[in-house]
């Protein structure tokens, strides 16, 4: 491959319909090199069915993906690393065989040496030697995880990674999707956490009913859907503001909601000029879970 690649991973216009029920719907999205991409959408929005066409498991009815600036062929597929959402490992292998033997089915030949780095990481070291049967269901999870990336991909599809894992394990598998990124490795994510979601991801794509409803950089989507409100921490009584239209106590915080043509600044301001002390003065911005709630409604309607 020649030249840079505008995009690790390209999605255009796919579709994908089952009988008369049309479960991907025109949808598109890029890729950035080294961007963790947040894939989010309800239960059947289509999430799960993008990914597989991107794996080649099932074909589009039409459109185009690109991986790597090039179409899929079997030694792209080897430069991805995918964790499905239905796990499943060969039961009767060991560990180390198990890592070893996927490594091999990617191209990639065995190294003990990287096997047992990924496996101290993990602190799965000391059970390198037990079958797959004998594993508890999370420390299933972490092999299985561990099998996505042994043969060091440049893309790395994850489809539900934290199902099933205790909070440790979570931070610990967090942690090392922050460490890939590092590397310059591009991620997909797809959850229904939006709270990982919100702590992970560059960018997001949310798909409801297989169509598109929300597409681009996070922060930009929470500026999008803020409720033009602050958050207000002071000592004494605010007492009449222009422009504020309502007020809602919060605990110790008073929220001020403000008409759409007044900035914050303007309200501290006037909060500052009336003498009162401000310990804290924040604009609010909604949670992804509430965007989520909210966009997922009105795509439904």
């Amino acid at each position: 491959m020649k030249g840079a690649i505008a995009a690790v991973a390209e999605v255009g216009n796919i579709v994908k319909t089952y009988g008369n029920r049309s479960v991907v719907n025109d949808i598109s999205f890029s890729v950035s090199l080294g961007e963790i991409f947040g894939l989010i959408g309800p239960n059947g929005a289509g999430k799960t069915t993008t990914i597989r066409m991107m794996m080649d498991i099932v074909k589009p009815d039409s459109g185009e993906i690109r991986i790597l600036g090039e179409k899929l062929d079997e030694d792209t597929k080897d430069k991805i690393g995918y964790l499905p959402e239905e796990r499943g490992l060969y039961k009767k292998l060991t560990v180390t065989e198990t890592l070893n033997y996927l490594s091999a089915l990617k191209g990639r030949q065995p190294d003990n040496i990287r096997t047992e780095e990924l496996l101290k990481r993990v602190g799965m070291l000391l059970h390198k030697k037990k079958k797959i049967e004998e594993l508890s269901r999370g420390m299933g999870q972490l092999i299985q995880f561990l099998a996505t990336i042994i043969h060091d991909p440049q893309l790395v599809i994850l489809d539900e990674p934290f199902a099933g894992l205790d909070p440790v394990n979570t931070e610990l598998l967090k942690e090392i999707i922050l460490e890939l990124r590092g590397q310059g490795k591009s991620i997909i994510f797809s959850t229904h956490q939006m709270n990982q979601v919100e702590e992970l991801c560059d960018r997001i794509l949310m798909i409801n009913h297989g169509r598109s409803v929300l597409y681009g950089k996070l922060v930009d989507i929470k500026n999008k859907y803020r409720n033009n409100s602050v958050l207000v921490d002071a000592e004494g009584e605010l007492g009449e503001l222009d422009s504020v239209v309502n007020i809602q106590k919060i605990g110790k915080y008073t929220e001020l909601f403000l008409d759409d043509r007044t900035p914050p600044q303007k309200v501290l301001e006037q909060i500052i000029n009336k003498g009162i002390v401000v310990n804290r003065f924040e604009v609010t911005t909604p949670s992804l879970n509430q965007i989520f709630i909210r966009v997922a409604g009105e795509s439904s309607e």
